[in-house]
């Protein structure tokens, strides 16, 4: 029986999603479990290309509807050409960002407003949605100074963004696990990365019933 499924993770900036998933992909490849990883904006031939309009740039190149469009049209290329496939071959999907973030980054902390946003998302995704969602929180001054030493500036336009924006961000994300909490798992994002794993790999284990060892 084919077994895969669909989890994703979500936070602001700097929360440490690119390495955790990173890190997960190793715990889920030791255990011999087929997974992927993917990321949003991005993905696929069609998201990649479109994630080059929206992640870089000047904070004000888009209107915030246009935006929203935008990466709606990333995820339903991304989605069909390899989510969907990978899920109905069995594997698992590991994945960077969905859906969650254009709520709360575009329909929130942008006002663009969420009814519109769900409404569309029925329609073109109809019942696709993350079997587990695990949403890496941090203070947004934590996670900004993360961006800074990283130093990717060719893919900053969010973190220039004020700070306001970004308080936003965390109060929409902690808003939406609150109310999800059968989907969305907390996990401390300002601890160490080997405790944030530690931590994923208890989540991961604990809603599928898996037996996984954190990767080393």
């Amino acid at each position: 029986m084919l077994n895969g499924r669909f989890i994703t993770l979500e936070g602001g900036e700097g929360a440490g999603k690119s390495t955790q998933i990173k890190l997960l992909a190793q715990a889920f490849a030791a255990a011999s479990i087929n997974a992927i990883t993917t990321r949003e904006p991005g993905g696929s031939a069609g998201g990649e290309a479109i994630r080059n309009l929206v992640v870089s740039g000047t904070t004000d190149r888009w209107n915030p509807t246009t935006e929203s469009l935008l990466f709606m049209a990333a995820r339903f290329d991304h989605l069909e050409t390899k989510i969907k496939p990978a899920l109905a071959n069995g594997q698992w999907v590991l994945c960077d960002r969905f859906y969650d973030s254009t709520y709360i980054y575009q329909g929130i902390a942008k006002n663009v407003g969420t009814d519109w946003l769900d409404q569309l998302y029925r329609q073109l995704f109809a019942n696709t949605a993350p079997d587990l969602t695990l949403l890496l929180d941090l203070p947004p001054s934590v996670g900004l100074a993360r961006t800074d030493k990283r130093g990717n500036v060719a893919e900053s336009r969010f973190e220039q963004m004020d700070i306001s924006f970004h308080e936003s961000l965390r109060a929409g994300f902690l808003n939406l696990a609150k109310v999800t909490p059968a989907r969305i798992q907390t996990v401390d994002a300002t601890q160490d990365a080997a405790s944030v794993h530690a931590a994923i790999i208890d989540a991961v284990n604990a809603r599928f019933g898996l037996a996984l060892k954190p990767a080393s």
